[in-house]
């Protein structure tokens, strides 16, 4: 098979992991007592050393109560992403939630799906 936008860092380091598995559950962000999103077909990726973190498809997100930012960084692993802040959360919330519209090839699932940080958001994972 051949990989039409291979990742650069599994090039380099092949026994890097990354797992992408659905969530068994659903998943809740609140901004305040602001609902962000909520679903049931979130993706939970793992990638240690770092935390484990929820990937929400985009139209489980409320999209209306988010500003996409300049801002932006780049994984080796999974592509470039891009940010959102929540305006009603201040500058708590800026570039809150992150996301790969076009990622590599090995992470292809998590594209159009957003993950936010736990510090400047409330998730609340209910187990199914």
């Amino acid at each position: 098979m051949t990989i039409a936008n291979p990742s650069p860092g599994f090039a380099k380091n092949p026994a890097k992991q990354i797992t992408v598995e659905p969530y068994r559950g659903t998943v809740k962000v609140f901004a305040g007592d602001q609902q962000i999103a909520s679903s049931s077909k979130a993706l939970l990726l793992t990638e240690p050393p770092y935390p484990a973190a929820y990937y929400i498809p985009f139209a489980d997100i409320d999209f209306s109560r988010l500003e996409k930012t300049d801002h932006s960084t780049h994984c080796p692993y999974k592509g470039d992403a891009s940010y959102w802040s929540i305006p009603a959360g201040g500058e708590a919330a800026k570039n809150a939630m992150w996301g790969y519209e076009q990622p590599f090839d090995e992470t292809a699932e998590i594209k159009d799906h957003g993950a936010f940080y736990p510090d400047r958001v409330r998730i609340v994972a209910e187990p199914g």
